[in-house]
């Protein structure tokens, strides 16, 4: 049997690692500079995925331009001065996770004049991943420069579907990253890489995956479970991108506006909080795969 007092030890350790994973984006924005770039970067990111493939194509478009995450307290006025925006996100069954379609929707005057790059990791198939939040922001008046899908590790931690071994993942990581460098090459000469904008592309993810999931990606979703494995550490309220999990009596209590980014899963040093499956399989995040604890 093994000591309570090092299990105890053991899940302060996680819980400090897991924190620091996440505390370098709030130093890096601590001092953010508002003013009109070139270029900016904006992103949701639930296991980190997507968070490294804007910040490297951001960085070799601009290596001043600055990456914000769209939970940012400021990011409307910061969207508000700039002109050209690279939007990154997952994709969630060949769609846009429906916290960035909202947020696109229910600021449409934003958009207008803008110029925008759609930017959609996905673990195996997106289809028109990028399209979906390219024709809402066409419709609101931006002006659509392209669109770039990578292939990333697997981010849904409660699934067996999709798990490579760690190998298999680097690799993976590899070849977006080659990837990502080719797409700045083109973005430099004025050649935008256009994945998932074409008809064919919209009929591949609508007849792939969309219409089968169509209910899973119309809104947020109350599906959020958190067991009584739940120690109390207040990480996952304190990263959950929507505001969606409260503290009561040292307890986590997830709500109804799950956006099904696997941020709090991937993170939990409990692993007391599933969504689609009924156990975590495996926390996948980014810095697992990349090398770095």
């Amino acid at each position: 049997m093994i000591p309570a007092t090092y299990v105890t030890i053991n899940m302060m350790y996680e819980i400090e690692q897991q924190k620091r994973i996440m505390r370098h984006t709030v130093e890096k924005l601590s001092g953010f500079d508002d003013r009109r770039k070139e270029v900016i970067g904006i992103y949701l990111s639930g296991t980190g995925n997507t968070k490294h493939c804007i910040e490297k194509l951001v960085s070799l478009i601009d290596e001043s331009a600055p990456c914000v995450p769209l939970e940012y307290p400021q990011i409307i006025n910061i969207i508000e001065k700039q002109e050209v925006i690279v939007l990154g996100y997952p994709t969630q069954f060949s769609n846009a996770p429906f916290m960035v379609c909202d947020f696109i929707k229910r600021n449409s005057s934003l958009w207008k004049g803008k110029k925008v790059f759609c930017v959609s990791t996905m673990g195996l198939f997106s289809g028109d991943g990028t399209g979906c939040t390219a024709r809402i922001l066409k419709k609101y008046g931006a002006e659509i420069l392209g669109g770039l899908q990578i292939k990333m590790p697997d981010s849904v931690c409660d699934s067996k579907l999709l798990k490579k071994s760690l190998e298999e993942n680097r690799q993976i990581i590899k070849d977006a990253d080659k990837q990502i460098e080719e797409a700045a090459e083109k973005i430099l000469r004025g050649n935008y890489p256009r994945d998932g904008l074409s008809f064919i592309a919209h009929i591949k993810g609508l007849l792939g995956q969309r219409l089968w999931f169509y209910r899973k990606t119309t809104g947020y979703t109350d599906r959020l479970k958190i067991s009584s494995a739940c120690i109390g550490c207040g990480l996952c309220s304190k990263e959950c991108p929507m505001g969606n999990i409260r503290m009561d009596n040292r307890r986590a209590v997830p709500g109804n506006l799950c956006t099904m980014c696997y941020r709090c899963i991937s993170l939990c040093p409990q692993k007391a909080i599933t969504l689609l499956g009924d156990r975590v399989v495996e926390q996948c995040r980014y810095e697992k795969y990349c090398g770095n604890p």
